[in-house]
């Protein structure tokens, strides 16, 4: 089995409501992941940084993001990121020429919602991580999984979708 490193940046993945201010606001203390790990087999560490919705993310944040993967010592990595602006840190991190197996995954829905989509797409980059041995930078939401240049968002369907 692989080591791997899930570094949770925030996101809609994140995110509980706010009884208080009727907000949905991101709790990145890894509540979300510790529900996942309970029941799968593979073994990985959690590094919560950022804490941001993606529309909020910046380059600062990418490059952030970059270094906590050169610094990890990691070489499968998966990135627990915010579906608006997933592509752009896919880019940046491509460019970055890490040695590393990269995943970005997240939730259009929060997992304290309906964990059913979180889940999925958590245990889909988990196993394609497992089986890969190619280098590079993926995505892995609504039941696809494949290079970033790949996997878009269809905005209008409100999910993920290969291209050719």
């Amino acid at each position: 089995m692989k080591k791997v490193l899930i570094i949770s940046t925030g996101g809609t993945f994140n995110k509980q409501y706010n009884s208080k201010s009727g907000n949905l606001d991101i709790v990145n203390d890894g509540s979300a992941l510790s529900d996942i790990a309970k029941h799968t087999r593979t073994s990985f560490e959690v590094l919560n940084i950022i804490d941001k919705d993606s529309l909020d993310m910046q380059k600062s944040d990418r490059a952030q993001i970059a270094t906590s993967i050169r610094d990890s010592g990691y070489k499968n990595i998966i990135i627990i990121h915010g579906t608006d602006t997933m592509d752009k840190t896919a880019k940046y991190l491509a460019k970055q020429r890490l040695k590393a197996t990269i995943i970005l995954t997240g939730a259009i829905i929060p997992h304290s919602i309906e964990p059913t989509e979180s889940t999925a797409n958590l245990s889909m980059a988990l196993g394609y991580i497992e089986a890969s041995r190619d280098r590079g930078v993926y995505i892995a939401m609504n039941g696809v999984v494949g290079s970033y240049q790949r996997v878009v968002k269809n905005r209008d369907m409100g999910r993920f979708e290969m291209i050719d």
